[in-house]
């Protein structure tokens, strides 16, 4: 089973789909955010009440390198988020400029690409949180745009290769 969770922020995504994985001690949880760092107190207490709500039997991956762990045999994966993932993919390519995405567009959409076949073919059981960006304004600058855009083309292709996507707003949880 595959499964997309996508909602807005503090919708209740993370602590859903962590919810569909409870009474698995073989889960995986991967984060693909940024370490906490010192400076960032917002940032280090988000990333301290996810590890607090985990439990203890899981394994904890801080990796970029998702499409490794997922092409691999074993347990089931929680992915916590996608939209971190890409946003740490679009800093490594420099895409956030006009010179910096008519460089590195095409190696991060062929990145994303890979992705997306990998998590197609995957054999274990997956659990990918996701941010929903397009329902809000239009973003004033190019490079929030052009984010806004890919994330919106990823979570479109994921929802095509995975068996459910749950869509979390206001705290709760509709199949879509």
């Amino acid at each position: 089973m595959k499964t997309l969770v996508i909602g807005g922020a503090r919708s209740g995504k993370s602590r859903y789909a962590e919810s569909l994985l409870l009474d698995r001690p073989d889960t995986t949880y991967v984060a693909t955010g940024y370490p906490a760092a010192a400076d960032d107190t917002d940032w280090a207490e988000r990333v301290a009440v996810h590890r607090a709500r985990r439990p203890a039997s899981w394994s904890v991956e801080e990796t970029m390198d998702v499409a490794r762990l997922v092409s691999e045999p074993g347990g089931p994966i929680l992915v916590d988020c996608m939209t971190l993932w890409l946003t740490r993919l679009m800093d490594a390519q420099n895409c956030w400029t006009d010179e910096g995405w008519s460089r590195g567009a095409e190696g991060l959409r062929t990145e994303v690409a890979d992705f997306v076949d990998t998590v197609a073919g995957a054999g274990r059981e997956l659990v990918l949180v996701t941010n929903e960006v397009g329902q809000g304004v239009v973003p004033a600058d190019p490079g929030t745009r052009r984010f806004v855009d890919e994330m919106g083309a990823l979570n479109a292709a994921l929802g095509r290769v995975v068996d459910d996507v749950v869509w979390c707003v206001a705290g709760r949880q509709v199949r879509l």
